[in-house]
């Protein structure tokens, strides 16, 4: 496999925690590489939930984890899902790129203050303080998990920061403890300092000889530069993520797998064009238990937007897909697909830039028979005639192969390279 990567190609919740685990048994190294824990990863192996924000999800697989210089760390957070994995007798074999920049408690204050100022027009942020991090990372003043695991760096650190945000915090009437926040986050450093090193240097000592699987937080179509911008996150869940992200060139990743969820959600702002508010998208989001992994917010869920996944598949370099929850179309009498948007009197299939164009633009439908059941197939030719032709559309219409279709949420609910 040598360097593999798995990104969502929707706008997140594609189901890519369980794509990632169903690899991760294949490859030696699993890597985060953007993001922070606004993105929800969730994997079911043996009737058994394990929900991850921040560590990948190959670490229930015994697998070393990497978290690189491109993911935001809320210490605390992560020393939690590391003491949780550790209670279920894993051992956990992590690194964090100490160029990683750190979630500090001012950054979820700013974070809410900057959604209520926005008022009607706020984005939908998870209030975890990530994209305040990231703001402060382009400000140039960021701190990073290098200066964390050492205290005198990280006090120095902390003092000259201070100094620049205190206007900024007097703005937003908050108000920061210093010693008693230096006094938490130097405790943090403490427990993550066994974990934290030079990632980029370690990556490319293994890539050529060593599996290396990448995995994207959220999806394509949240992308900060290629998404539904300005409802987007604050980092690049695109291919391109990977190499700014971790330092790993991109003459190292030899494939790129999309994950492509058999109907479309949405958590929280931004356009959405295939939404069903009828007793379809219902019984989708209910079947589907469209619920965020972080957030807990229910899901908008709609038909499959082929428009928007052809714009992430050219995007990325697709060379395979994986579909997911298909099953959750099971019962379906009619099945519909997005193929074009028709605005302002002409129907495309390009995906527009500004999010006031796809707020307006009317869906093209294709319509499909359903079908009764594919949920817990383990075998291609056992699908139903409707569900193979439903993916064969899929297939054709993005010209990629689909290598992978699960067919439930446990690990074992999964067909691999269905001919």
């Amino acid at each position: 496999m040598a360097g593999v990567a798995i990104i969502g190609l929707q706008w997140g919740d594609e189901g890519k925690g369980k794509i990632t685990d169903y690899y991760a048994g294949k490859v030696d190294c699993v890597v985060r590489y953007q993001g922070g824990n606004n993105a929800g990863h969730t994997v079911i192996v043996k009737g058994k939930e394990y929900k991850f924000h921040l560590m990948p999800s190959g670490v229930i697989q015994g697998k070393k984890v990497i978290i690189g210089n491109g993911v935001v760390v809320d210490p605390s957070v992560l020393i939690e899902e590391i003491e949780s994995v550790e209670k279920n007798g894993i051992n956990v074999d992590l690194m964090i790129s100490e160029r990683a920049h750190v979630i500090m408690p001012y950054h979820r204050l700013l974070d809410g203050a900057g959604e209520k100022a926005l008022g009607n027009k706020k984005i939908g942020t998870t209030g975890r303080g990530i994209g305040p991090c990231y703001t402060d990372k382009i400000a140039r003043t960021g701190i990073r998990m290098g200066e964390l695991v050492n205290e005198n760096m990280f006090k120095e650190r902390v003092a000259e920061i201070m100094k620049v945000k205190k206007p900024v915090f007097d703005a937003y009437g908050i108000e920061i403890d210093e010693d008693k926040m230096i006094e938490e986050y130097a405790s943090y450093g403490k427990k993550l300092a066994p974990y934290v090193g030079n990632v980029s240097y370690y990556l490319n000592s293994i890539i050529d000889e060593k599996n290396v699987l990448f995995e994207g937080a959220q999806g394509v179509l949240l992308d900060i530069d290629h998404g539904t911008y300005p409802y987007v996150t604050s980092s690049n869940p695109s291919a391109g993520g990977i190499f700014s992200g971790t330092g790993v060139p991109p003459k190292k990743i030899e494939k790129i797998i999309g994950v492509l969820k058999a109907y479309t959600t949405r958590v929280g702002m931004g356009p959405m064009p295939t939404e069903d508010n009828t007793e379809y998208g219902e019984y989708m989001a209910k079947k589907g238990h469209e619920y965020g992994t972080t957030t807990g917010r229910k899901r908008r869920t709609g038909w499959l937007d082929l428009v928007a996944a052809k714009y992430a598949v050219m995007l990325n370099g697709i060379d395979e897909i994986a579909i997911t929850k298909l099953d959750v179309l099971d019962g379906l009498d009619k099945i519909k697909v997005c193929t074009g948007y028709e605005y302002d009197g002409r129907v495309t299939d390009e995906f527009p830039f500004s999010s006031k164009i796809l707020e307006k633009v009317k869906p093209i439908y294709e319509e499909f028979d359903g079908w009764d059941r594919v949920e817990g197939i383990k075998r291609y030719e056992e699908l139903p005639k409707n569900a193979k032709r439903y993916l064969d559309f899929i297939s054709e219409w993005l010209n990629v192969p689909i290598s992978i279709i699960s067919t439930g949420p446990a690990r074992e609910d999964t067909i691999h390279n269905p001919s």
